[in-house]
């Protein structure tokens, strides 16, 4: 079998190692070297590294629906297209290139949590699992009949890293059962059910702002499922400059969804301020609280409670997150 992946995302690393190793890869197709960091340096996605380094040829066509990249991937004469977190919706004319099919390796549950932030969108919703659904790919975004899957249990301590993480070395497994299944021509596909399906849209840095009027539980989920990216901050009022400064702040966070609390207790309201974290209020005086030990103001590193507080002044009843425009 003739296999072409279609990938640009870490996640898919180990899945491209496993067709790699089975000497059925015969392509990689992924996105452009993009401008990446302060200095804006040309760097190419991680798996294209991988690709040359195994001597797999690679093809990074701006648009994939471009006449010359669909040429260029028929010239692979691929049976099996493989995708997985590319980056491009793929056109019917991509889609019908392979001899077998074209599949889809994508991080959920489906038709739970179709869409870009698939593993942030478990976390964030109080999942009890998750995992990896192996399906064929239509014009439709994530709606192509199920192959198989692969799940894992959420404990309630994931982050979006973490998952991302577990997932990526659950897919191969997947994957192969997958593959095994077309090429045995045994594949019984399952229609999605499209009354339950949700859907989970690309993230933005904005979208990491803190609603501190959402419960406790709320607040930490999100705390927890946007670590590493878009990240999740909210904003202090500063005594040196007069405005509000924005804080990033990052898990392990502290729950405390049932915590009594004064009858004057504003979300957002601190709480506590000392060298174990800071305790800030949630939806109103029955929403609970958490309490944040890791932070990072502006211009500064990451730092625990003890040192942000040596040089910032947050006291009880501050008021956070009262500006919600992000600031750099």
């Amino acid at each position: 079998m003739r296999i072409v992946m279609m990938a640009t995302g870490d996640i898919a690393i180990p899945s491209f190692e496993l067709l790699a190793a089975s000497g059925e890869l015969v392509g990689l197709i992924t996105q452009p070297d993009r401008p990446v960091g302060r200095h804006q340096t040309l760097t190419p996605p991680r798996i294209k590294v991988c690709a040359q380094e195994a001597g797999i040829p690679v093809l990074q066509p701006e648009r994939m629906r471009d006449a010359e990249a669909v040429e260029q991937l028929r010239a692979l004469q691929p049976d099996l297209v493989v995708v997985m977190a590319y980056g491009q919706i793929l056109s019917q004319e991509v889609i019908d290139v392979p001899s077998i099919a074209c599949i889809n390796a994508h991080a959920s549950l489906l038709p739970r949590h179709r869409g870009a932030s698939c593993i942030q969108a478990a976390i964030e919703a109080g999942d009890d699992e998750t995992g990896i659904t192996i399906m064929y790919v239509v014009k439709k975004l994530d709606a192509g009949d199920i192959i198989c899957r692969a799940t894992i249990p959420l404990r309630g301590t994931e982050t979006g890293e973490s998952l991302h993480d577990d997932l990526a070395l659950l897919a191969p497994s997947a994957l192969a059962e997958a593959i095994e299944m077309l090429r045995a021509g045994d594949v019984v596909p399952t229609v999605q059910d499209e009354s339950v399906m949700t859907y989970a849209p690309k993230l933005l840095r904005a979208h990491g702002f803190i609603d501190w009027s959402e419960p406790a539980t709320e607040v930490a989920r999100k705390i927890r499922a946007y670590h590493s990216w878009p990240g999740t901050f909210t904003t202090y009022p500063s005594v040196k400059s007069g405005g509000d400064k924005q804080l990033k702040v990052f898990p392990p966070v502290d729950c405390f969804p049932r915590m009594k609390k004064p009858s004057d207790a504003l979300p957002g309201m601190v709480l506590g301020a000392g060298p174990d974290g800071m305790l800030v209020s949630c939806g109103g005086t029955r929403g609970g609280a958490v309490r944040i030990a890791t932070m990072q103001p502006p211009g500064a590193r990451k730092m625990n409670a003890e040192s942000f507080f040596a040089g910032h002044k947050i006291v009880p009843g501050t008021i956070l997150g009262l500006q919600s425009e992000e600031k750099e």
